[in-house]
């Protein structure tokens, strides 16, 4: 069954984009079902395990101490049992991958060009689950307090908000989904600015499930949500690279391409983040697994180079085994990173093996290849001397031992004395891919990367038993390992947020730069101003919304109260906070004699000096609340104790510049260089 449970439902101008189906029977869907189940159960047992602790601690009756130590071996098992589960799940690569990847060997033609093009399972992140966060009620009560408005105004945003946050926690595993998590990525820029000041913390939770361990983490940070749903972009990413058809050029390109994002997504995070309270987040865990997915882009690019063939030319079969070399280099790093503590501890054991035989399988087929290189060539008369010794020097990592290279160019014995070491080799190593891979329970019910691993080192077995001789009575020679290199070096690519463009969904408490979190003001006033035969008696500059720039001594603006950096919000009950500065000009020139009534707020005088500083300092006008979303420039730095962990998570600041030099800011709303007299 297919992701095609996705919705769509308009909303304004636009569509809004929905997550899948959460009752949708796909393979994936009930593996995530299954995850948010198992993490409810050790939320639930945790809290049974801090309840018996503190018991434990506080009492001082032996026997109640006895009986809450059963108790404790008890919820201890119970969590040990929801851990392994869910390490399994997470283990559960399969799920993730393209059906036609999945095809039998068996099915296969039985040559080797065709069995390197099969796609030997990648390993996939899962999702973090998220409890639903009531946000409805906390909105509302800043609205009143904050904007003194009546947040009861701004039903249709709440829910808009809310079914939004809803919709991204099942996001389809396509393009559609990832638009969906930078949506509300972005969106929580304009939230945060909104409603969350510095020097007040709200009363919102915001409960994310570790995606590796399943242990709740829950603050009230806002940065603690975007970085979640910045996980989550990446996880996403690695389940579409993992779904990707191998078996094709244009396949591996759409996989390389996703775990390079990925990569790039957790790698994003990990600079922005720290004192993440969840391990999947940690500093350790996102270096793991961004040096993860470089390794598997990495084997893609080696599948590249399969898919378009394999020949018989001496310098591309070298080639090939360099390139196997470098797969085998990157999984080895990886594996090293795993096995180091703290990672060690919470990453699945399928993981980390499934690594370590990758990177056994591939040193065996770079030796294959080499072998092959050697004991197929037989160098031509139009064949360039020099080119395939250099080739052939930079092959290995030392100089075998033996003849010059020129020597072993021209000698076919020679080369077959070479050869067979390396396919010596080549078996030694698959055995050992094979003895690892045995030893894990998950990895054995995977068929198709068994079924790889045994033709492989049949191939190998194969290839040897053609070259060897009865009378080989030479010592055969260790063969030198292979050098890596690759023509294709992985690249870490930064999430474009700005292909996602939104809309601050509570636009119309005005705009960004006068009415955030950050700001005071006094409650709107009105007043009523008569014309005289010297006008209104002010001036005013700026747009959306406009200043009142100067006020003239004794004019009917002086006497009615109005001051020099109110700002006009309404003309004559007509809201005019997104007003342009030719707009509110027109108004107040259509006034009758009966006079006007103009809404103003005044900003709290160390606020308005610094405001009026930042827009001045811009150089053009924008009203529009479109935004490209990279939010980190301007994003303020949120600090906030944690209750479960009492870690604090920090969203640090810093330009995000692009490869042309450009940095993406979010707009603020400027000053026009003019002013107007009334």
């Amino acid at each position: 069954m297919t992701e095609s449970g996705a919705e769509t439902e308009l909303r304004g101008n636009g569509s809004v984009r929905k997550g899948c189906d959460p009752f949708a029977q796909t393979q994936r869907s009930k593996l995530q079902n299954r995850r948010a189940r198992i993490n409810q159960q050790i939320n639930k047992e945790m809290r049974m395990r801090a309840g018996a602790e503190n018991l434990f601690r506080a009492t001082t009756n032996n026997k109640v101490k006895e009986t809450v130590a059963l108790e404790l071996s008890f919820v201890n098992s119970n969590l040990q049992l929801l851990k392994e589960e869910l390490e399994e799940l997470n283990s559960s690569v399969e799920v993730y991958q393209n059906e036609k990847g999945n095809t039998s060997l068996k099915q296969m033609s039985q040559n080797f060009s065709s069995s390197e093009s099969i796609s030997v399972p990648m390993i996939p992140l899962g999702l973090k689950e998220t409890k639903e966060v009531e946000l409805t009620m906390p909105l509302k009560d800043f609205i009143e307090e904050h904007y003194n408005e009546e947040g009861c105004k701004y039903e249709k945003e709440m829910k808009e908000l809310m079914d939004l946050r809803q919709a991204m926690r099942t996001p389809t595993r396509n393009d559609a989904g990832i638009e969906l998590l930078m949506e509300y990525y972005n969106q929580l820029y304009f939230i945060d600015n909104r409603f969350f000041p510095p020097n007040k913390i709200l009363g919102i939770f915001f409960h994310w499930y570790d995606s590796l361990t399943g242990v709740p983490s829950y603050q009230r940070a806002l940065a603690f949500e975007k970085g979640s749903v910045l996980f989550n972009i990446g996880a996403l990413y690695t389940q579409i690279g993992a779904r990707q058809d191998r078996t094709t050029k244009e396949g591996i390109d759409h996989a390389i391409d996703a775990f390079q994002k990925a990569a790039g997504a957790l790698n994003y995070l990990k600079e922005n983040f720290s004192n993440a309270p969840s391990l999947d987040m940690s500093t350790p865990s996102l270096n793991m697994l961004v040096q993860l997915m470089i390794a598997q882009v990495q084997e893609c690019v080696f599948e590249n180079v399969m898919v378009a063939g394999v020949k018989d030319e001496f310098l591309i079969q070298l080639q090939s085994a360099q390139e196997a070399a470098r797969v085998a280099d990157v999984y080895s790093l990886v594996y090293q990173t795993m096995t180091q503590p703290p990672v060690k501890d919470y990453v699945p054991f399928s993981w980390t093996t499934m690594v370590q035989v990758k990177s056994e399988y591939f040193k065996a087929v770079s030796h294959y290849f080499a072998a092959v290189a050697l004991c197929d060539h037989m160098m031509g008369p139009d064949d360039d001397e020099s080119e395939q010794e250099k080739a052939l020097q930079q092959l290995h990592v030392t100089m075998p031992e033996g003849p010059s290279l020129i020597t072993v160019l021209k000698d076919k014995e020679e080369r077959r004395k070479l050869g067979k070491a390396h396919l010596k080799k080549a078996i030694i190593k698959h055995e050992e891919a094979m003895r690892i891979h045995s030893l894990c329970r998950i990895l054995r019910k995977m068929d198709i990367l068994q079924e790889v691993l045994a033709f492989a080192h049949k191939r190998s077995l194969k290839k040897y038993s053609e070259i060897d001789r009865e009378d080989d009575f030479f010592d055969t020679v260790e063969a030198p390992e292979i050098h890596p290199k690759t023509q294709q070096k992985p690249e870490i690519k930064t999430p474009n947020f700005s292909k996602v463009k939104v809309t601050d969904i509570f636009h119309r408490l005005g705009p960004l730069s006068i009415f955030s979190a950050k700001n005071r003001w006094s409650p709107a006033k009105e007043v009523h101003l008569e014309k005289s035969e010297k006008g209104f008696g002010f001036t005013l500059r700026g747009d959306s919304p406009v200043l009142i720039a100067g006020v003239v001594p004794g004019g009917s603006a002086d006497e009615a109260g109005l001051r020099e950096g109110d700002y006009i919000v309404s003309v004559n009950r007509q809201d005019c906070k997104w007003s342009k500065h030719i707009d509110v000009v027109q108004l107040l020139k259509n006034i009758s004699t009966e006079g006007v009534r103009i809404g103003v707020i005044t900003l709290n005088i160390s606020e308005q000096q610094n405001n009026q500083a930042d827009r001045k300092s811009l150089l053009g006008t924008m009203s529009s609340t479109s935004i490209f979303g990279n939010d980190k420039e301007n994003s303020r730095k949120i600090a906030d104790s944690s209750r479960g962990s009492g870690l604090l998570i920090t969203w640090n600041k810093k330009k995000n510049t692009s490869k042309d030099g450009s940095t993406h800011s979010l707009p603020f709303i400027a000053v026009s260089d003019g002013g107007s007299f009334y």
